[in-house]
Order: C-alpha cells, then sequence, then structure tokens
C-alpha cells in the first residue's frame, strides 16, 4: 500500500512537471478564491464581535442638564427600573464620567487638562433586555425635564447587522462564482491532460491496471492544487491581517474585537484545506468520469 501511494505521488509530480503552466494556473485560481473565502470569513468575525460587543454595552445613555437633581434622575431611574424591560440602569455621576473619559482618551494627554467634572454631564447607562424595548424606553424617557440629549445605539447595531448581512451576500456570490471558475480550470487542466495521455493509458488498462490505479494520480493532483491554494489564499489574508491589526486597533480605541487568536485562525484554515482538496478531488473525478469512460 504504501509502495501504490509513493508511486502515486512521483506520478502526480511527474505530471505537474511536463505541464508547469496549467499547474501554476489551476493553482493560482484556487488561492484566488480561497484568499477570497479568508478575507470574507475574517471580516464576519470582526462584525460579529464588533456587533456583539456594541450589544452587550449600554445601549440607551440619557444625558442630564446641570440643573437636574439627584432625586430628579433617582425618579427616572425607577420608572424605567419598573417597566421590567431593562437589564441594567446604571447612574454616572460628573465625577465618574471624569474618569470614563480620562481612561478612553488616555493616549491623548493633551486633552485630559482641558476637560473637568464640572463640564461633563450626569447620566443614566440603559440597557435593555431586548432591542425592540429601546422605542418603547425613548418616549418614557423623553417625559422628564432637564434632559440634555439621548444617545441611541441601536440605530448603531441596526446598521452594523444591515452592513454585514450585505457584506455577507455579496460574500457568498463573489465566492460562489470563483468557486465555480475554479471547478471548471481544474475540470479543464485534469481533461487535457487526460487526453494527452490517452494511449498510456490504453496501455495500462490492457495489463490489467483498474479504474482506480489509473484515476488516483489526478484525484490526488487536484488534491494538491486545492491544498496549496488554501494554504497560500489564507497565509496571504493572515499576513494583512497582523500587519493592519495595530492601525485597526488604533481606529476602534477600546473596541476589543482584535486580536483574533492563532487558534481560531488554524481552525479556519484547517477547515478551508478541507473544503479545497474536497474540490480538487471532486473536479478531477468529474474530469476522469468524463474521459475515462
Amino acid at each position: 500500500m504504501l509502495l501504490f501511494k509513493k508511486m502515486h505521488l512521483k506520478t502526480v509530480l511527474k505530471y505537474m512537471r511536463r505541464s508547469p503552466y496549467q499547474s501554476i494556473s489551476a493553482a493560482l485560481i484556487m488561492t484566488l478564491t480561497f484568499f477570497t473565502i479568508s478575507v470574507f470569513a475574517f471580516l464576519t468575525i470582526l462584525s460579529v464581535r464588533l456587533i456583539d460587543y456594541l450589544e452587550s454595552s449600554p445601549q440607551l445613555t440619557v444625558f442630564f442638564q446641570d440643573t437636574a437633581t439627584i432625586d430628579q434622575i433617582n425618579s427616572l431611574k425607577g420608572r424605567l427600573e419598573a417597566t421590567g424591560k431593562t437589564i441594567s440602569v446604571r447612574y454616572v455621576s460628573k465625577k465618574e464620567a471624569l474618569q470614563i473619559y480620562k481612561q478612553q482618551n488616555k493616549n491623548d494627554p493633551d486633552t485630559l487638562d482641558l476637560v473637568t467634572a464640572d463640564i461633563l454631564p450626569p447620566s443614566l447607562d440603559i440597557q435593555s433586555s431586548k432591542a425592540e424595548h429601546l422605542s418603547t424606553l425613548v418616549p418614557l424617557i423623553k417625559q422628564e425635564k432637564n434632559i440634555d440629549r439621548i444617545s441611541y445605539q441601536k440605530d448603531i447595531v441596526d446598521k452594523l447587522v444591515a452592513w454585514t448581512n450585505g457584506l455577507r451576500i455579496v460574500g457568498v456570490s463573489i465566492i460562489s462564482i470563483l468557486v465555480m471558475v475554479s471547478l471548471f480550470v481544474i475540470l479543464t487542466i485534469i481533461g487535457i491532460k487526460i487526453t494527452v495521455r490517452r494511449e498510456e493509458i490504453e496501455i495500462m488498462k490492457l495489463i490489467g491496471a483498474s479504474n482506480w490505479f489509473i484515476r488516483t494520480p489526478f484525484l490526488l493532483e487536484g488534491m494538491m492544487y486545492g491544498f496549496f491554494g488554501a494554504l497560500i489564499g489564507w497565509g496571504f489574508s493572515y499576513g494583512i491581517l497582523l500587519i493592519i491589526t495595530p492601525q485597526i486597533e488604533g481606529f476602534l480605541v477600546n473596541i476589543p474585537i482584535l486580536p483574533i487568536s492563532p487558534l481560531l485562525s488554524l481552525s479556519l484554515l484547517g477547515t478551508e484545506i478541507v473544503i479545497a482538496c474536497f474540490l480538487g478531488a471532486f473536479a478531477s473525478f468529474v474530469a476522469v468520469l468524463r474521459y475515462l469512460k
């Protein structure tokens, strides 16, 4: 069995050396396909993490005017909690607001000296049990006097969800087209190689070679195109992610969606390799069935 495997591997490498341009073309189209798959996979992971972070943070923040008293604020807090539609309603004083501001702007010391607790408004951070409850809480809040403004995060989450869904549709469409192109390219290349080797295949049949013995090198060749395509495509996308990670972290400041763990990235690689090998083998199998009837 081991001897047969080595024999098949040598045969595959011989086929690939005889037609290097065809082999490179097949590997490149598979690389492009799985580079695109990896890019959209990483974008989806980051989008889901960002949505989870926004949904777990206060979804509604009520900022009060300086004329608001603590009794008025506590009264509104009690009415909101009594609705049963909130998970938490937390009062943030001026001093706490200053500490939060300092934490968020710790990398920009020039602005810290310009802000004091007196100019920051007290607020209520509200997290609802369901996103749809926010639309019923806002009218209740607006009935209160001394409200400066309301920060309504649901709009941001809804836009991000819509953007993620749109990204998923675009990604699936592009990936589907590339997968079909990859299958067609490999099918064509394997078909050409079978046609070139038709006489050799006939001789192998005459001396008693089984159909699977003849098919196996072509299936292995298709799997190799898939394997190297997935590996190189994932490698390019992961390298780009590592390069731009500092810029993304600087832009998102305190939103912890990066880095993506190496274990998750390797799991993605493993999944892509399995899919790529299957696609390569499938395209080769179809070509073999078509040309070796």
